[in-house]
């Protein structure tokens, strides 16, 4: 018969508070402030258009503020505002999860990065989700209309106004333009006003 630990009690406990957004790291709950509305607005423009892209496609699904486990041991669970699990690593076929965390490494995570983040903590994660197996990494930066697309942890591609997102392999077919996310009206106002 297994043992429950006290941090598994208490990470348990939580799953009770759905009000609580967390993350666990090394075993320690970490919790985290949810997303304010201009991240929030962006996740929510990813979600729907990722999600149209990959169901319409049958690559996979896009979740978003999903917990997912990176590791065991040290216990590692990770909530990207916005992630994409191919088929691959979750066929369509396959039940849905139950729990408080999906047992799966996405195939790509975002991080929208809000005033209240720590750029040590986000290079942690960006770390993190590519020592459990991410092939890609966005992050979002709302404040300053860029786009940090990792490909590893020594590989990145800075995109701005004018450019556009690409799901390339990963997510074949999928383009958004910087414009389009930022909502940036093409005749209006310029960025920095």
């Amino acid at each position: 018969m297994a043992t429950v630990t006290e941090e598994e009690t208490e990470i348990e406990a939580l799953v009770v508070q759905p009000t609580k957004h967390y993350e666990v790291v090394n075993g320690e709950i970490v919790e985290e402030p949810p997303l304010g509305v201009p991240e929030g607005w962006i996740a929510g423009l990813l979600d729907q258009t990722m999600g149209y892209h990959a169901r319409t496609n049958r690559l996979g699904r896009v979740v978003p503020e999903m917990l997912f486990v990176l590791a065991e041991e040290p216990m590692l669970r990770r909530r990207p505002d916005v992630a994409f699990v191919s088929l691959e690593r979750w066929p369509l076929d396959r039940a849905k999860p139950r729990g408080a965390a999906w047992d799966v490494i996405p195939d790509l995570a975002i991080e929208i990065v809000s005033p209240t983040d720590w750029i040590a903590d986000l290079m942690d994660k960006i770390e993190e989700y590519f020592a459990a197996g991410c092939r890609a990494v966005w992050v979002v930066y709302p404040g300053h209309n860029k786009v940090y697309v990792y490909t590893s942890t020594t590989s990145v591609q800075i995109l701005q106004i004018g450019d556009e997102l690409d799901g390339g392999e990963i997510l074949p077919g999928f383009r958004l333009s910087l414009t389009e996310l930022f909502e940036i009206e093409r005749d209006g106002p310029s960025p920095s006003a």
